[in-house]
């Protein structure tokens, strides 16, 4: 029985899916936001999410080191009035 149902998945046509999902970027930013949402609970998740980032798209991963140094740079600035 459970051969079975593995041979079903693994036969499924995904590319209708992933064709939505270039198509619609509200639907692929829904999907992003549920994968988020499952590897958030596993940190060896999103390590192995962050690395495949890292060798398959280089230029999301630079996209996303440039929005992390530039919210670094905001928290790290002095104030004014900062009592020195």
């Amino acid at each position: 029985m459970k051969t079975e149902e593995l041979k079903q998945q693994n036969s499924i046509n995904f590319e209708p899916f992933y064709q939505a999902l270039e198509d619609d970027p509200k639907l692929l930013e829904e999907a992003l936001e549920i994968l988020l949402g499952m590897v958030n609970f596993e940190p060896k998740s999103v390590k192995k999410l962050a690395l495949l980032i890292k060798e398959d798209s280089r230029e999301l991963y630079n996209e996303i080191a440039e929005m992390n140094e530039s919210s670094q740079d905001k928290g790290n600035t002095s104030s004014c009035c900062s009592g020195h």
